[in-house]
C-alpha cells in the first residue's frame, strides 16, 4: 500500500508540473504584451519599460518560468517601483487590476466555492446512489420507470433552468425561502446552510442523474455475476446480497466519477455562482477573463487543476480500499 501511495503522489506532482508549464506558456508566451495589460491603456513608454522590468518580462522565457515556479515553492519578491513587496509561497503573482496577491484572492473566494461544492456533492451522492440502487432492485416495476424518467429529466435540464425554477417556486410563489445571499459559515452557520439550500439542489439535481444511471448499471452487472448466484443458492438474503456485494461493486466507478466532478466543481460552477450570487472563484474567473487579468486567470486555472489532481489522487486511494486488486496492479 505504501508503494502504491508513493506512485500516486509522484504521478500527481508530475502532472501538476506539466500543467504549470503548459498554462504558463499559454498565458504568457501567447501573442500579447502582459506589461501593457498590467500598466493599462494610458501607460507611457517609460512606465511600460519600468513595469516590464518589475515583472521580469525582459528575461528569457525559461528564466521567467523559473521565477514563477520559484514563487510557488519558496515565494518571490516583486518590485513596485518605490519598494519591494514579498509574495509568500505559494505565490501565483499579483493581480494587474488590484495589485493584490493572487493567493490572497483565492483564499477569499475559495470558502464560498468549497461550501457550494461540498454540499452539492453530498446531496448528489445520496440522491444518485439511492435512486440508482432502488431502480436496480425494482427493475421492471413502476418505481424503475419513474426513476428512469427522473434521471432523463435531470440529464437534459441545464443547471440555470433548474436554478431559475427553484428560485421562482420557493422564493417567489411559495415564499418558503429567502433569495440566496451568501453568508460565511464562520459568521452564522444556520444562515450559511439556509442560503445554500437552493444552489445545492440545483447542482445536485443535474449531477445526481449521472450517478443514478451509473449506480443502476453497476448494481445490475454485479447482481448478474456468478458469485451472487452462489450466494443465493446458499440461502443468503437478497438484502445482504444487495448491500454487502452489489453496492460495494458499484462504488469504484462512482468514486472515480465523483472525484472528477468534485475537482472541476471548484472552477466550473460559474453558472450556479452567478445565478445565486455566490462570490466564489468561478465568478472571479469570469471577471478576470473579462478584464484580461492574466495572473488571476492563471492562478484560478492552476487551482482548478490542483483540485482535480488532488481529488483524483484521493479517489485512487478510496478505489484501492474498495478494490484491493488495484494496489497489486
Amino acid at each position: 500500500m505504501t508503494r502504491f501511495l508513493l506512485r500516486r503522489a509522484g504521478s500527481a506532482v508530475l502532472v501538476l508540473l506539466v500543467l504549470s508549464v503548459v498554462l504558463y506558456a499559454v498565458f504568457y508566451v501567447a501573442p500579447g504584451d502582459p506589461a501593457q495589460l498590467a500598466c493599462g491603456p494610458k501607460c507611457g513608454t517609460v512606465q511600460l519599460h519600468q513595469v516590464r522590468q518589475n515583472l521580469g518580462l525582459g528575461d528569457p522565457l525559461w528564466a521567467q518560468y523559473g521565477h514563477f515556479l520559484q514563487g510557488i515553492l519558496t515565494g518571490r519578491d516583486y518590485s513596485t517601483g518605490t519598494g519591494t513587496e514579498h509574495c509568500g509561497a505559494p505565490c501565483l503573482g499579483l493581480s494587474y487590476q488590484s495589485g493584490d496577491q493572487v493567493t490572497a484572492i483565492l483564499g477569499q473566494k475559495l470558502p464560498a466555492t468549497a461550501s457550494l461544492a461540498l454540499g452539492a456533492m453530498v446531496l448528489w451522492l445520496i440522491m444518485g446512489i439511492g435512486s440508482g440502487l432502488l431502480s436496480a432492485v425494482r427493475r421492471g416495476r413502476l418505481t424503475e420507470r419513474l426513476l428512469t424518467g427522473f434521471t432523463l429529466v435531470g440529464t437534459a435540464t441545464p443547471v440555470f433552468i433548474t436554478g431559475i425554477l427553484l428560485l421562482m417556486l420557493f422564493c417567489s410563489v411559495l415564499q418558503w425561502l429567502p433569495y440566496p445571499s451568501y453568508v460565511p459559515f464562520t459568521d452564522d452557520p444556520q444562515q450559511w446552510a439556509w442560503n445554500l439550500v437552493l444552489p445545492w439542489f440545483a447542482l445536485a439535481f443535474l449531477e445526481s442523474a449521472k450517478y443514478a444511471r451509473l449506480t443502476r448499471s453497476s448494481v445490475l452487472e454485479t447482481l448478474a455475476e456468478d458469485h451472487v448466484r452462489t450466494f443465493r443458492a446458499y440461502g443468503v438474503s437478497e438484502r445482504a446480497i444487495v448491500w454487502r456485494h452489489a453496492l460495494r461493486g458499484a462504488l469504484p466507478p462512482v468514486i472515480a466519477l465523483s472525484a472528477m466532478d468534485f475537482g472541476t466543481m471548484f472552477g466550473g460552477a460559474v453558472l450556479t455562482e452567478t445565478l445565486f450570487g455566490i462570490p466564489g472563484i468561478g465568478q472571479k474567473l469570469v471577471t478576470a477573463v473579462r478584464t484580461e487579468d492574466l495572473p488571476v486567470v492563471l492562478g484560478v486555472t492552476l487551482a482548478m487543476g490542483f483540485f482535480v489532481v488532488l481529488a483524483n489522487a484521493v479517489a485512487d486511494v478510496l478505489y484501492a480500499v474498495a478494490d484491493r486488486r488495484v494496489v497489486l496492479a
